[in-house]
């Protein structure tokens, strides 16, 4: 039976994400599976602005951002050996792994 489904890969190291994309997708691929992938989606940006002193030197700010780099991969016509062979995987710490049928 043929399988269908997605793995979203999620990071703040765009390193560690393309590493851990090109791993999975040679592992799918050694077991016969079709991918389509994996595509990068746009990185979200999330901005802060802090004040340093509440007080006197109110206008003094400092301002960070935190980067989430995302890809997208697809998994078709894959079989039993494809999931033993994912679930052997070592991959880093920080990266978010999410997979869902369809």
């Amino acid at each position: 039976m043929a399988m269908r489904f997605r793995i979203c890969l999620k990071t703040y190291d765009h390193e560690v994400l393309d590493r851990s994309a090109h791993s999975i997708a040679d592992t799918i691929k050694k077991t016969g599976a079709t991918i389509s992938g994996p595509v990068p989606l746009p990185t979200e940006i999330s901005r802060y602005c802090v004040i340093r002193a509440p007080h006197v030197n109110k206008d003094s700010r400092d301002q960070y951002e935190i980067r989430v780099h995302k890809r997208l991969i697809d998994v078709y016509n894959s079989n039993q050996d494809t999931i033993s062979e994912l679930k052997n995987l070592e991959l880093p710490s920080g990266l978010k792994v999410e997979i869902k049928q369809f």
